[in-house]
């Protein structure tokens, strides 16, 4: 199964967001190693940017993604506002709206909102350098605002509930990205850049091709079909070709 890499925000000097007493950077930790351990119990292969105390600024939490070798990065924070209980609800934060990290994004916002948060929806953040300097399909879940009572009453009173959504978010997303289970597939091309292995698996399905985006590090492969045989595999080649995509196929 794929591999995620998960990150508590902020750490050490900075709290990030604090109300009342309460402060971000605990809250973030606390949900991170709950997710993470959730995840490692369905057989998810998890590792963490940090599990203490520690600050580390968003370009190095980025490197340290890069270098896990993970095929997912999912940040948590808290959000808030300029104002108390101004406003309230979980939102998700992408570098784009595309592929499998929006799937995700929309995955997690929709279990969140089962357990009782108000669904914000998924938002555009290509500013951010863990969203943008990572090699990997990335989300920043802002689980709920820090500065709403409702939120935190909801953070503390169903915390295994929203630790278990965020993980069932992340396992029916990695799921559905590793549906290929036939020995042989076609290859199409080999990226550095996830959001252009999306684009070319999109353009493939749009012709009626079934495929997935395979990490192998430090690319994103777009693969195509599923066999058991060799020959299957060498007719969708064919094909392939006759539409002019460079082809190689590969054996799982």
């Amino acid at each position: 199964m794929a591999s995620v890499i998960l990150d508590a925000g902020h750490g050490g000097y900075d709290n990030g967001a604090q109300y009342n007493g309460r402060r971000e950077k605990d809250d973030n930790l606390k949900l991170t190693l709950a997710v993470g351990e959730i995840l490692s119990q369905n057989g998810v292969p998890v590792s963490y940017t940090r599990q203490d105390d520690i600050y580390q600024s968003p370009n190095e939490k980025a490197r340290i993604a890069n270098r896990s070798g993970a095929d997912y990065f999912v940040s948590f924070h808290r959000n808030s506002s300029p104002n108390a209980n101004q406003y309230n609800g979980v939102e998700t934060l992408v570098f784009d709206d595309n592929g499998i990290k929006g799937q995700l994004a929309r995955n997690i916002n929709a279990n969140m909102e089962d357990v009782g948060f108000r669904n914000i929806g998924v938002k555009e953040r290509p500013n951010l350098a863990v969203l943008n300097s990572t090699q990997m399909p990335a989300v920043l879940v802002e689980a709920g605002f820090l500065n709403s009572n409702q939120d935190n009453a909801l953070f503390d009173e169903r915390f295994d509930d929203i630790a278990k959504a965020i993980a069932d978010g992340i396992i029916e997303t990695i799921g559905a990205g590793q549906v290929l289970q036939g020995i042989y597939r076609v290859q199409i091309g080999l990226y550095q850049n996830y959001s252009n292995a999306s684009y070319a698996l999109q353009q493939a399905v749009s012709k009626g091709y079934d495929g997935d985006i395979v990490y192998e590090a430090p690319y994103y492969a777009v693969q195509l079909g599923e066999y058991n045989t060799l020959d299957e595999a060498v007719s969708l080649e064919k094909r392939l070709k006759q539409q002019g995509y460079e082809t190689l196929v590969v054996k799982k």
